[in-house]
């Protein structure tokens, strides 16, 4: 199985998105505002990292894939509606985060699971 191209370019946007997040959140606004983009970008970075490893992991499997792509759709949701809850003042998009959260929840789940099927079917091949 080779490297999953889409889901590591993904990714690596995500992970430059929260990068510029995090600046403009730590040089550009109040504290209450950088406070949101601060914790927006940390989120959105730390998903940009697990769905990047997936992409790259060789043998992830159709799970694992989902769960690359979830940590990754979370991240960019939980932090764009972060951000636009900073920036543009959009109350609504609080109800929109942990939308974003539960993905990002959903993915590592998925991932644990994979995980755990993978080693009991690699454990009864001994």
């Amino acid at each position: 199985m080779r490297a999953n191209k889409n889901l590591i370019v993904f990714a690596a946007l995500n992970g430059a998105m929260s990068v510029a997040i995090g600046a403009f959140g730590a040089h550009g606004v109040a504290s209450s505002q950088a406070e949101l983009l601060q914790t927006g970008g940390q989120y959105q970075m730390v998903h940009a990292v697990l769905a990047a490893a997936i992409g790259f992991w060789p043998d992830s499997g159709r799970a694992g894939r989902i769960a690359g792509w979830l940590a990754a759709s979370g991240g960019l949701v939980f932090c764009s509606a972060l951000t636009l809850l900073a920036l543009a003042g959009l109350r609504f998009m609080g109800a929109v985060a942990p939308i974003g959260g539960s993905l990002m929840i959903l993915g590592w789940l998925l991932l644990a699971g994979h995980a755990v099927r993978r080693t009991v079917s690699s454990s009864r091949n001994l």
